[in-house]
């Protein structure tokens, strides 16, 4: 990857940290959590597939590596369901 296809990724980042602090401002409710949440996973996916070079591994890697991630997911995921309907 050329290296202006990094730094488009990190302003993509940026851009994406500026957004979550923004929806941080507008008091939404659990609203503000989901998007945050949501920003957070593009991060997150940005991070993994090109600073990681995970987009250049073999599949049975990425899904090894993904397996715990949705698991912890899961988990968080029902947790917030338990918490919201008490």
């Amino acid at each position: 990857m050329s290296t202006g296809a990094y730094i488009g990724i990190w302003a993509a980042l940026i851009v994406l940290t500026g957004i979550t602090v923004w929806v941080a401002g507008l008091h939404l409710g659990n609203l503000s959590t989901i998007t945050a949440l949501a920003i957070a996973t593009v991060k997150t996916t940005l991070v993994l597939l090109f600073f990681m070079h995970l987009r250049y591994e073999k599949p049975l890697f990425i899904i090894m590596l993904f397996a715990p991630i949705v698991t912890l997911a899961t988990i968080i995921g029902l947790t917030f369901v338990d918490v919201w309907f008490r």
